[in-house]
């Protein structure tokens, strides 16, 4: 009977833990998704939220830390339930209209101020299970590991992650998913009371059994130099995740594939080091770290690898191969059970740490992603340092062969070189700004006289220096573009266009501009804005009325009267990453009330690695528009490049005109529907 009361108690101790990882997974892609299109779509927003989790989860630890040490054994379960049932009485999952950001505040600040607001509290307290259960239970069952349910919160924490893009995201609306997700918490709820009332009926504050294990357990403590090699490794591992994140998205999209993926990655290597020792030799991850970080570093200087996938691949393994080591030291070096809590704080400290470097002082220091290359430069060392241990070249007395220390100088020389090299690119700069939204540069173009704006490796405008062609519209936007033919067409019909853009760039439209026109921007990025107005002048030299809206596009529309546009231009593409929550049902229906009766909305869809066609084919037929798709190959570099232009009216007259007939593109196959809920970028990936 004692032994079934084990079985069974062990059971829900492992259940609560579970489904505390479970939603505390679950919730990070569903919140950053619902704000995601409240701020622009960028990285950044995916990289303040994870930085928010990891900060409450480090608060999470110190509080199961501080009530597992200090609080009497009856207090721990009382306490534990009562903020439990605050949190059920203010649970709110998703952000209200009244709560959408106006455009003036700091995106990182607002953030975190939502955040704190829908899910604080739910979130700290989940995050506070993990620790706090494995130490009860460990009270619960003497002389039994609690590392097993860490590998079992891990396991619960992955499952979240791949569920929500395979099963949550297409199946449910974001409503529907934060009431299952409520429901969810009211589980929790109930599992963590049940282990709370195992505790106080198992250990009584007296046992001797407690203070006798106690007492054994205090005699091994860890010493401040072990906390620090902890707290490092946590960090190193952490700032990898972000920086690859980052990586990743800002040349692709901010979807939550792209954040589950790596962060999968990290989890998994958690489960796998924590379950067993068998999966992590230490000889063998080192030097497979020393193998990718020195391939991402030739891909780095050389971009030797076009495609975006075999990139994905070699950054994702990097990533792998990485944690593996970082979370296998840890694993190797984990304390006794008595000193658990304390462990897990300093993890969840050193991964704070990592976010904070990467979402707030990498940002404030380096006009470039930098954080990338001094992770590799730390995964290098890291690698040199695991390896030579193992091989037992640290001790006293003994020295590394020559060739090993060779390939060691030679991985750090090539981690230094990629370091050195984008600083030299930065030096070489006319201006270079980063900011939460990515990193701009400007650059002078000797090969076709041209000052050029890139954001990222992605070229967002060119202007000519010549005499008499500064106001040629150039790259995606030329004469032969569908937006070029569009505007002429439409200046041909009408003697006063009001043009909206979304996106400003440098602001090449403009060179369309006449006397009487109207061109009314939407820019997110201040930063663009000032680059657009103090290094190139389309703005100041146009003939048009311009003006700049600083703010999301979409709230923005939202928030001002119908404004009548005969064209609106959507191209606020971030790097190569595409602005998903500007095509989505729920953006047109914000566009569609500001664009006249016989007005033109014209997308600019080129890109690298998806074929957007069936998104806009989609989009149309919703709204039962007209389109015309024109695209154009490149004829000179730089000054007229390869674009495609979807041309979308209500009237097929509008569209009907020579002009818009040669360079045409048929109609896709298929058709795929964006939603503020759902939108699945992969199976756009190649397609036709």
């Amino acid at each position: 009977m004692a032994n079934d009361r084990r079985a069974h108690s062990t059971v829900l101790f492992a259940a609560a833990v579970f489904v505390s990882a479970f939603l505390l997974f679950q919730i990070q892609p569903l919140i950053s998704k619902a704000i995601l299109p409240w701020f622009g779509g960028t990285p950044g927003v995916w990289t303040t939220c994870m930085l928010f989790f990891q900060v409450v989860l480090f608060a999470g630890y110190g509080y199961a830390h501080l009530v597992a040490s200090r609080a009497p054994v009856r207090l721990q379960g009382v306490l534990h339930t009562l903020l439990i049932v605050i949190a059920l009485f203010q649970l709110q999952v998703l952000p209200g209209a009244s709560q959408k950001p106006d455009g003036d505040e700091q995106p990182a600040l607002r953030i975190v101020v939502l955040l704190v607001s829908t899910i604080g509290l739910p979130y700290f307290l989940l995050s506070t299970t993990g620790p706090l259960l494995q130490r009860w239970f460990s009270l619960v069952h003497p002389g039994r590991s609690p590392y097993r349910l860490y590998a079992l919160s891990n396991a619960g924490s992955l499952l979240a992650l791949l569920s929500y893009p395979f099963v949550f995201e297409p199946a449910f609306a974001l409503s529907v998913q934060a009431r299952l997700w409520s429901i969810g918490f009211w589980v929790f709820a109930a599992g963590s009371a049940v282990c709370g009332g195992l505790l106080l009926r198992v250990v009584q504050p007296s046992s001797s059994s407690v203070r006798a294990v106690e007492a054994e357990e205090k005699a091994a403590a860890p010493t401040p130099g072990r906390y620090v090699l902890w707290f490092v490794l946590a960090m190193i591992a952490s700032a990898m995740l972000l920086a690859t994140t980052n990586h990743v998205c800002q040349d692709v999209a901010v979807v939550p594939f792209l954040w589950v993926v790596p962060l999968s990655i990290y989890l998994l290597t958690f489960i796998l080091c924590f379950e067993s020792d068998r999966w992590y030799k230490r000889r063998w991850y080192a030097a497979a770290t020393a193998v990718f970080v020195f391939c991402v570093c030739w891909q780095l200087i050389f971009d030797t690898v076009s495609t975006f996938s075999l990139e994905a691949a070699l950054f994702f393994g990097t990533l792998f191969v990485l944690c593996m080591t970082c979370h296998g030291e840890l694993a190797r070096l984990r304390p006794h059970p008595r000193h658990l809590t304390a462990f897990y704080l300093t993890l969840s400290a050193g991964g704070a740490g990592g976010g904070l470097f990467v979402a707030l002082v990498a940002p404030a220091l380096f006009p470039d992603f930098w954080e990338m290359h001094l992770c590799l430069l730390a995964g290098v060392l890291c690698s040199i340092a695991v390896y030579f241990d193992d091989a037992g070249w640290l001790d006293d007395g003994l020295v590394a062969p020559p060739i090993a220390m060779g390939v060691a100088v030679l991985l750090i020389v090539a981690a230094g070189t990629v370091f050195a090299d984008s600083i030299m690119n930065s030096q070489k700069s006319l201006r270079m700004t980063r900011n939460f939204y990515g990193v701009l540069e400007v650059e002078i173009d000797d090969s076709v006289d041209a000052v050029v704006l890139r954001h990222g490796r992605i070229i967002h405008g060119v202007q000519l220096r010549a005499p008499g062609k500064s106001m040629i519209p150039t790259t995606y936007y030329s004469r032969r573009s569908g937006v070029g033919r569009v505007l002429e067409l439409l200046q041909s019909r009408k003697e006063n266009l009001r043009v909206g853009l979304v996106g400003l760039g440098i602001g090449t439209l403009a060179a369309y501009g006449r006397q009487g026109d109207t061109m009314r921007f939407y820019e997110i990025n201040e930063d663009v804005e000032r680059l657009a107005r103090e290094e190139f002048t389309f703005l100041s030299n146009s003939s048009a009325e311009i003006e700049v809206i600083i703010g999301d596009a979409r709230l923005s529309l939202e928030s001002e009267p119908d404004e009548e546009f005969d064209l609106l231009v959507l191209d606020a593409f971030a790097g190569d990453a595409i602005p998903t929550h500007l095509l989505t049902r729920e953006a047109f229906e914000a566009y569609l009330p500001h664009v006249a009766a016989d007005g033109v909305i014209a997308v600019h869809i080129s890109n690298q690695h998806f074929n957007l066609r069936p998104v806009t084919a989609a989009l149309a037929k919703e709204f039962s528009l007209s389109t015309v798709t024109i695209g154009i190959e490149r004829a000179a570099e730089l000054v007229d490049e390869s674009s495609t232009w979807v041309l979308m009216a209500r009237d097929r007259s509008t569209l009907d005109a020579g002009v818009l007939k040669y360079d045409a593109i048929p109609p896709p196959r298929e058709q795929v529907l964006w939603t503020d809920d759902y939108s699945n970028l992969f199976e756009l990936l190649g397609s036709e």
